[in-house]
């Protein structure tokens, strides 16, 4: 049914969670997996007083490679400890749900999986929804684990 599943993280607590039940979701199916982190571009404001200094977006770029590659390796460990075949993508400068649907379509995937807060009314719209947004415009299931 299920032989190549997305698993989506951006480090946090429940994030976790997916992750956790997407390998074991894929132990127990013998699926392969990606895993798949995305960082947000480079926040630009504009205000008085405020400019960027040399070397600033370099920095911000090296930052985020670095997040992204010790986020995915201990993942990619715990996938290959369950016997789990892993293949991790890090995509830098993305809007999250769009990176998400790019990378599920780019790879086959079959599923995606990816954690909620489960946020309703005024939070929900205040602070919008990337899982929502993969839900709604996803061609292939989504497991929302929370």
């Amino acid at each position: 049914m299920y032989k190549h599943i997305l698993i989506t993280t951006d480090g946090s607590e429940l994030a976790r969670k997916g992750v956790d039940h997407g390998l074991s979701l894929a132990k127990s199916l013998a699926a392969r997996v990606t895993v798949v982190t995305v960082t947000e571009p480079f926040p630009i404001y504009a205000g008085e007083g405020w400019a960027l200094g040399p070397g600033d977006f370099e920095r911000y770029d090296a930052d985020q490679v670095k997040f992204a590659q010790e986020l995915l390796d201990p993942i990619k460990a715990d996938a290959a400890k369950l016997g789990v075949a892993c293949e991790t993508r890090h995509v830098p400068g993305r809007r999250p749900a769009e990176a998400i649907l790019d990378v599920a379509s780019e790879q086959g995937c079959s599923l995606i999986v990816m954690a909620s807060h489960g946020r309703r009314g005024l939070g929900r719209l205040l602070l919008g929804s990337q899982t929502s947004e993969v839900v709604s415009q996803s061609p292939i299931p989504v497991l929302v684990v929370r």
